[in-house]
C-alpha cells in the first residue's frame, strides 16, 4: 500500500473512531445524567441569561450543539418554547459546543489505553445501569482520543509534502478560502466537533522548519469560522417541514454564526494575537491545539455577548427571513401535536413531548364527555358528530404515541428508570383511549335509539346527563391526579367511583319502573343497559388512572422541575 492510501485510510479511520467515540459518549452521558438533564432543561425560562446558561449546559452534557439545536427546534415546533427563548438557547449551545475542543486540547496521549481499559472494565463488571453508563462514557472518551491520535500519526508525513505545504500556504494567506474549507468539511462530516478535532491535530504538525505550525493560528481561525457556518446546516435540515417559528429558530442559528464569521474575518490577525497572548506559552506546535480551542470559545462568547441584548433584533431578522403567511407543513388534527421524531436520541426531551401529547389526548376525551348533553330530551347532532370526530382523532393520536414509544424502546436510548416511567405512561394512555371510545359508544347508542321509532323518555335522558356529569367530574379529577397535582384526595376519587356505581343501579331500577308504567319502551332496555355498562367501564378506567396516580406514575415525572 502506497503512502497516500495509508494517509487517506488513516484519516478516515481515525475520524470514524473519533465520531463513534463522541456519539457513544454523548449517549452514555445522557443516560448517566438523565435526571440532571431535566434540571438543566428547567432553566429554559424567559430570562435570556438563564436561557444561554441552559443551552451551554445542555450542549456540554450532550457534547453536540446540533443535538441541542434540534431539541430546541422540536420544542418550538410543539409550542413549548417561544422564539426569543429558543434563540437564547441557541446562543448558549454555541458556547457549550466549545467544551469538546477544550477537552481535546489536553495532552493525554500516554493515558488513552488506560481510559479504554478502565471504561471497559467498569462497564463489563458492574451490574448497575448508572455505573455501566459511566464506564461506557470513560471507554468512549478513550476512543475519542484514540481517533485523534490515529489522525495525528497519519498527518505527520503531510508536513514534508511540498505540494501539501504549498496548498496550505494558500489557505493560510486567503482567509475566505479557509472559511470555505471549514464549511465544506463540516457539511461533509456533519459534526463541527470532528472538524475542529481534525484542525487541532493538523495544526499541531510542524512545518518545514520543524518548529512552527504547518498552518499557524492565523491560518486556522478562518477554517474555524467556516466550521461554525457549516454546522448550521443541521439546524436548517431539522427545521424542514416544521412550523414557521421552528424554521425561524434554525435561521437564528445561521444568523449568529454567519454574522460572527463575517465580523471576525476582518479581525483574524489581531484576534490571533489576542488568543496567543491569553493562552499558555511554549513551542507553537505544542500549544496551538489549546489556542484553537480558546479561539473557538472566545468567538462564541464574544458573539453571544453581542447578541444577548440584541435578541429582539434577531427575532425581527428571522421574522423577515421567514415571514408570516400560509403555514407550510401544518399538521392535521389527527397528527401528533407535540411529538418530534428528531428527538428520539434525546430521551429526556422526547419524554416531555410524549407527556404533553398524552395530556392533550386526555383533554380531548374530557371535551368528548362534556358533549354528552341530553338535558332537553334531545341529542345535539353537532355534539354527536364532534364526539365521533374526536374519537377517530384520538385513536390515531394514541397509535402515533405508541409508535413513538416503540421507537424509543428500539433505539435503546432509555434508562431503566425512564423505561419504567414510560410503561406507566402507556397504561395511562391506554385507559384514556378506552374512556374516549366508550364515550363514543354511549353517544352512538343513545343517538341511534332516538332516531328510531322507540325513543328514550326525558326522565331517562336527564338521568343519563346526570351520570355523565358525574363521570366528567371524576375523570377531570383523575387527570389532575395523573398530571401530578399533590393536593388531589385519592380516597375521595375512589368514593366518587362508588357513587357512580350506585347511580347506575338506581338508573336500572328507575328504567324498569318506567317500563312498567308505560313511560319507556321495553325494547330500549338492552341499549339502555349497554349505556349503563359503558358508564361502569368508564368508572373502572378512572379507577385504573387513580391507581396509577397512587403509584406516583404521573406526567410530572417527565417535566423539568420548576
Amino acid at each position: 500500500m502506497n503512502e497516500t492510501m495509508k494517509i487517506i485510510f488513516g484519516l478516515v479511520g481515525g475520524l470514524a473512531i473519533f465520531i463513534y467515540g463522541m456519539n457513544m459518549m454523548s449517549e452514555c452521558l445522557q443516560k448517566a445524567a438523565g435526571e440532571k438533564m431535566k434540571k438543566i432543561l428547567a432553566l429554559l425560562t424567559k430570562n435570556p441569561i438563564l436561557g444561554v446558561l441552559a443551552g451551554a449546559l445542555t450542549t456540554a452534557v450532550l457534547q453536540s450543539s446540533s443535538a441541542t439545536t434540534v431539541m430546541t427546534i422540536g420544542f418550538v415546533s410543539a409550542g413549548l418554547m417561544s422564539l426569543p427563548q429558543a434563540i437564547s438557547i441557541i446562543l448558549g449551545a454555541n458556547i457549550g459546543t466549545t467544551m469538546t475542543a477544550q477537552i481535546i486540547a489536553f495532552k493525554i496521549t500516554d493515558y488513552i489505553y488506560l481510559f479504554i481499559f478502565a471504561g471497559f472494565l467498569i462497564s463489563f463488571v458492574s451490574k448497575k445501569e448508572k455505573v455501566k453508563n459511566i464506564g461506557q462514557t470513560i471507554f468512549a472518551f478513550g476512543l475519542l482520543f484514540l481517533g485523534i491520535e490515529t489522525m495525528g500519526d497519519v498527518m505527520k508525513p503531510l508536513a514534508s509534502s511540498a505540494f501539501f505545504v504549498n496548498m496550505i500556504g494558500k489557505v493560510s494567506h486567503i482567509p475566505i478560502l479557509g472559511v470555505c474549507v471549514g464549511a465544506v468539511m463540516t457539511l461533509v462530516v456533519q459534526s463541527s466537533s470532528a472538524t475542529i478535532a481534525v484542525l487541532q491535530n493538523f495544526a499541531a504538525q510542524a512545518g518545514p522548519d520543524g518548529v512552527t505550525s504547518i498552518i499557524g493560528l492565523a491560518g486556522a481561525i478562518p477554517i474555524l469560522l467556516g466550521d461554525n457556518i457549516g454546522t448550521t446546516i443541521t439546524a436548517v435540515l431539522a427545521s424542514i417541514g416544521q412550523p414557521k417559528d421552528a424554521r425561524r429558530t434554525a435561521f437564528a442559528h445561521c444568523v449568529f454564526n454567519i454574522s460572527g464569521a463575517i465580523l471576525f474575518l476582518f479581525l483574524v490577525k489581531p484576534y490571533a494575537a489576542l488568543i496567543q497572548f491569553i493562552s499558555p506559552k511554549g513551542n507553537e506546535i505544542d500549544v496551538i491545539s489549546r489556542q484553537i480551542a480558546n479561539a473557538h470559545t472566545g468567538f462564541n462568547l464574544v458573539m453571544t455577548l453581542i447578541w444577548i441584548p440584541l435578541i429582539p433584533l434577531m427575532v425581527k431578522i428571522v421574522m423577515k427571513l421567514v415571514p408570516d403567511g400560509k403555514e407550510m407543513g401544518t399538521k392535521a388534527l389527527e397528527n401528533p401535536k407535540y411529538l418530534d421524531n428528531k428527538l428520539i436520541a434525546q430521551p429526556a426531551a422526547a419524554l416531555q413531548l410524549v407527556a404533553k401529547e398524552v395530556m392533550y389526548c386526555a383533554k380531548l376525551v374530557d371535551e368528548m364527555i362534556g358533549k354528552l348533553q341530553y338535558g332537553n330530551g334531545k341529542i345535539d347532532k353537532e355534539n354527536a358528530e364532534l364526539v365521533e370526530e374526536n374519537a377517530k382523532i384520538l385513536q390515531k393520536l394514541c397509535a402515533s404515541v405508541n409508535d413513538y414509544f416503540a421507537s424509543l424502546y428500539s433505539g435503546g436510548v432509555l434508562t431503566e428508570e425512564q423505561a419504567s416511567q414510560s410503561a406507566g405512561m402507556q397504561y395511562i394512555l391506554c385507559d384514556i383511549d378506552r374512556i374516549g371510545q366508550l364515550t363514543r359508544e354511549i353517544m352512538e347508542t343513545v343517538a341511534k335509539q332516538n332516531k328510531g321509532k322507540h325513543k328514550y323518555s326525558k326522565e331517562a335522558l336527564k338521568e343519563l346527563k346526570k351520570a355523565m356529569e358525574q363521570i366528567q367530574m371524576i375523570y377531570g379529577s383523575c387527570i389532575q391526579a395523573i398530571s401530578g397535582d399533590v393536593n388531589m384526595d385519592i380516597k375521595e376519587l375512589m368514593r366518587q367511583k362508588e357513587d357512580i356505581m350506585q347511580l347506575g343501579e338506581k338508573m336500572r331500577k328507575n328504567h324498569i319502573a318506567r317500563v312498567g308504567k308505560g313511560k319507556c319502551d321495553s325494547k330500549l332496555t338492552i341499549p339502555f343497559n349497554d349505556v349503563l355498562h359503558n358508564i361502569d367501564r368508564i368508572g373502572n378506567s378512572c379507577v385504573n388512572l387513580v391507581e396509577v396516580a397512587k403509584e406516583n406514575v404521573t406526567m410530572q415525572a417527565f417535566f423539568a422541575e420548576d
